[in-house]
C-alpha cells in the first residue's frame, strides 16, 4: 500500500509538474508574441510627441485623430482590403478547384499532380513574387498593352503573386475535408437526375461550407495586414 500511495504521489507530482511548465511556457510564448502589440496599443493614447508608455502624461486620443488624415495610410489601408478580399476569391477558387481535381484524377497521375500544385507552397515569396511581375510584364509587351493596363497595375499583380503560393494552402484544407466526402451522394443525385452544377450546389458545396469559411476569414486578415503593393513599371526591365 505505502508502495502503491508513493508512486500515486509521484505521478501526481509529475503531472502537476507538467501543467506548471506547459502554463509558464504558454505565459512565456504569448507574452513574446502579443506584448509588443499590447505595448504600442498603450503607448497610442499616451500624449507626448514620441511614442513611449513612461512617463504617462494624460490620457489622449490625438494620435487617432492625426491618424485620420494620413493620406498615405489611409490609401494603405484601403490597397490591403483590397489585396485581401482578391486574394480571398482567388486563392479558394483556385484551391478548390485544385482539390476536386485531385480526387477524380486518374490514380497514376495523382503523386505528380499534387507535387506540381503544392511546389509553389515550398518557392521562396521573393522568387515568386520577381517572376509574377517579369512573366506578366513580357506578356504584356506581347499584347501591345501600355503601362496603364491591368497588367501593370501594382494591386493586381500582388493579388496574383499571393494567390499563387496560399491556393496551395487552401487546396490542402479541402483535400483533408474532401477526404470524409461519400462520393456516393453526388453519384446518387447524377443518377436521378440532377446535372453536374446541381449536384455540385447542393451537396458538395454545403459539405465544404467549414473550411471555406475558415479560410475566408483568415486569409483575408493574414493576408490584408502584410500587404504591399509593388509600384513598378515595365521601363525598369529590359526589353
Amino acid at each position: 500500500m505505502k508502495t502503491g500511495s508513493f508512486l500515486s504521489n509521484t505521478f501526481l507530482g509529475k503531472l502537476s509538474l507538467g501543467k506548471l511548465s506547459l502554463g509558464l511556457y504558454l505565459l512565456i510564448f504569448f507574452g513574446y508574441l502579443l506584448g509588443p502589440l499590447l505595448v504600442m496599443s498603450i503607448t497610442a493614447f499616451n500624449s507626448p510627441g514620441f511614442p513611449r508608455v513612461t512617463p504617462w502624461e494624460c490620457l489622449t486620443f490625438e494620435w487617432f485623430d492625426v491618424l485620420s488624415k494620413d493620406e498615405r495610410i489611409l490609401n494603405g489601408l484601403k490597397n490591403s482590403l483590397i489585396v485581401g478580399a482578391g486574394t480571398v476569391v482567388l486563392s479558394v477558387m483556385l484551391g478548390l478547384a485544385g482539390s476536386l481535381m485531385l480526387i477524380q484524377i486518374w490514380p497514376k497521375m495523382r503523386a505528380t499532380y499534387y507535387t506540381i500544385v503544392i511546389a509553389p507552397i515550398l518557392i521562396p515569396g521573393v522568387v515568386l513574387g520577381i517572376s509574377t511581375l517579369v512573366f506578366w510584364d513580357r506578356i504584356n509587351v506581347m499584347l501591345g498593352f501600355g503601362n496603364d493596363s491591368l497588367l501593370h497595375n501594382g494591386l493586381f499583380l500582388t493579388i496574383l503573386g499571393q494567390s499563387t503560393f496560399i491556393a496551395s494552402y487552401c487546396m490542402l484544407v479541402f483535400v483533408a475535408r474532401l477526404q470524409r466526402f461519400d462520393t456516393g451522394l453526388t453519384e446518387a443525385a447524377l443518377d436521378l437526375g440532377a446535372t453536374n452544377v446541381q449536384a455540385f450546389r447542393k451537396i458538395m458545396l454545403p459539405f465544404m461550407k467549414p473550411p471555406l469559411l475558415l479560410l475566408r476569414y483568415w486569409l483575408f486578415w493574414h493576408r490584408s495586414r502584410i500587404t504591399t503593393p509593388p509600384r513598378l513599371r515595365s521601363e525598369n526591365f529590359p526589353r
